[in-house]
């Protein structure tokens, strides 16, 4: 879609770039940005000229995923099991077009209930890395980043730098459940269990309106699952959207946790 309002577009070639002038905003890969009017938007932003490296090794095997970095460059990064990040690629339903061009970045901040990089990054213990327009930088785990439908925790002038994700957390075992209303329609619910020694992390995601972890025993019994993702979901309350009815998304997360959890133990 052609943003009309839009007057003016600089690319960024240092940080200090970043800062913003009124009516200003970031761009990165822009598939939403550019998927509906923005009357509010003057001017635009490169992020993409900063030449960050989608994704560097960390310390201890962990991965620092840029920004930036498209959906197609994730699942090219030294991952130790891919079928994870695949699957939340998949879980995001867009065109091979689309997945070279739409970021990580753009969905975090989106911070839509269905983000499937949301998910990904929650999943594996990520950290946020944020730019703070003093010139300092300020990390938080995404499960507190992402706040609520299209909200996060930036403040004027933050930009997300990237997610740091553990080598604990990518060399775990991994399980993973979806529902949708249809074959192809937005994800309702999305379930990820991760197995770490003592315990299983049960990811919750596009059922809620911001994501969950919930920390069970190795192997929980289905009840104990059922009620504690009912105990949690109706804490921050099931998410209602044309994607899916409350009670039919907190029947589906029960019955994928229950799934991924017998996968996992």
């Amino acid at each position: 879609m052609d943003l009309a309002s839009v007057t003016r577009f600089r690319t960024a070639a240092a940080r200090a770039d970043l800062h913003l002038a009124e009516g200003e905003r970031l761009l990165a890969g822009g598939t939403w940005l550019f998927s509906e009017p923005q009357p509010e938007v003057s001017g635009l932003v490169d992020l993409t000229s900063l030449g960050w490296a989608p994704w560097e090794p960390l310390p201890g095997g962990g991965l620092r995923v840029a920004a930036t970095c498209t959906i197609a460059q994730l699942l090219q990064a030294p991952w130790p099991s891919p079928e994870l990040p695949r699957a939340c690629a998949d879980a995001l339903l867009m065109s091979f077009k689309i997945q070279h061009a739409a970021t990580v970045g753009g969905n975090l901040c989106l911070a839509l209930p269905a983000g499937a990089m949301i998910a990904l990054a929650a999943a594996l213990a990520g950290e946020a890395v944020v730019w703070t327009p003093d010139g300092g930088e300020r990390r938080e785990p995404v499960t507190t980043f992402v706040r609520g439908p299209g909200l996060t925790s930036l403040t004027g002038g933050e930009v997300l730098r990237g997610v740091d994700l553990p080598g604990w957390a990518l060399r775990a075992a991994t399980a993973s459940g979806r529902a949708a209303l249809t074959t192809y329609g937005r994800s309702a619910a999305l379930v990820i269990g991760r197995r770490d020694p003592d315990a299983i992390a049960l990811t919750i995601t596009a059922s809620v309106p911001r994501p969950v972890v919930l920390m069970l025993p190795p192997a929980p019994s289905e009840r104990t699952v059922r009620a504690t993702v009912a105990e949690a979901g109706a804490e921050v309350g099931w998410y209602a959207d044309p994607h899916g009815a409350p009670d039919w998304r907190a029947a589906q997360t029960g019955r994928l946790a229950v799934e991924v959890c017998e996968a996992l133990s």
